[in-house]
């Protein structure tokens, strides 16, 4: 419900067409996505008491999971790089960060993962699965796949590990690089009312990504002695559910914009 709130107010509040805000709705689109192909579908096999699903569903489900993940992680180093422009080169920040550098920037994020997502979902599928054909967890996912499949998925889990690890190293090193110019800046910044607006932007999106790695490493590269059923469940909870459920709420506190679409909705 926050997301859908975050990018009806960003397409009809002019107030709000900003690359900051456009960002933040393609982020919260993304969220909706990653929660709405996997929880909706739970909940009614749930109600209705029956736990299966085709083959078709379980394709599908890994390909979105991943794509959603991915984009999102991509679309919060996008993000940081515009708040490092806006926060470091003020002056040109309307030059380099104009519409159409935002909107290639945001389909570059999107069309990737996508590629991503069907390298992974194909990788995945051409495995046999021969012996169980029950996933110990809520949704079809490609770790839960691979420990049922009966071929050898020691080349499947190498080069899922080595993708994951090198987007999350290079996304993650480019934000805290950004961050670091930015802290540096802002910390220049006489006026205390000039450093609260500069952090007022930077500390629900630095939350995002901090909440994002830290559900994402411990979902996908925990030890091994933590790898059990229940530990898989609350882990896919964790990551695929709680940063899309708390993006509304990690960006109103210390923003202004959406406190004022908040108070006015209310009113």
């Amino acid at each position: 419900m926050g997301n859908f709130f975050i990018i009806i107010s960003v397409a009809l509040i002019p107030h709000l067409h900003t690359p900051m805000y456009f960002f933040l709705a393609v982020l919260s689109s993304v969220d909706t996505c990653f929660i709405s192909s996997t929880v909706p579908n739970s909940m009614v096999n749930f109600l209705i008491n029956d736990n299966r699903i085709s083959f078709w569903e379980c394709v599908s489900l890994p390909f979105f999971v991943t794509v959603c993940a991915t984009a999102e992680i991509s679309l919060l180093t996008v993000m940081a790089y515009d708040r490092y422009v806006a926060i470091c080169h003020p002056l040109q920040y309307t030059l380099i960060m104009n519409w159409n550098a935002c909107f290639q920037m945001a389909a570059a994020a999107l069309v990737f993962n996508l590629i991503n997502g069907m390298i992974q979902t194909a990788n995945t599928f051409r495995l046999h699965f021969c012996w169980s054909n029950v996933v110990e967890q809520y949704f079809c996912d490609i770790p839960q796949l691979l420990r049922i499949s009966c071929t050898d998925t020691k080349f499947n889990e190498i080069f899922t590990f080595v993708c994951v690890l090198t987007l999350g190293s290079i996304c993650s090193v480019l934000i805290l690089v950004s961050y670091g110019y930015i802290f540096s800046t802002v910390f220049k910044i006489q006026s205390d009312r000039g450093k609260y607006k500069a952090f007022s932007t930077c500390i629900p999106h630095l939350t995002m990504f901090s909440l994002f790695v830290f559900t994402g490493t411990f979902t996908y590269m925990r030890p091994q002695e933590m790898l059990s059923p229940s530990v898989d469940l609350f882990a896919a909870v964790l990551h695929a559910v709680l940063p899309p459920l708390t993006t509304l709420i990690i960006y109103t506190p210390r923003n202004k914009d959406i406190q004022v679409v908040l108070k006015y909705r209310s009113e």
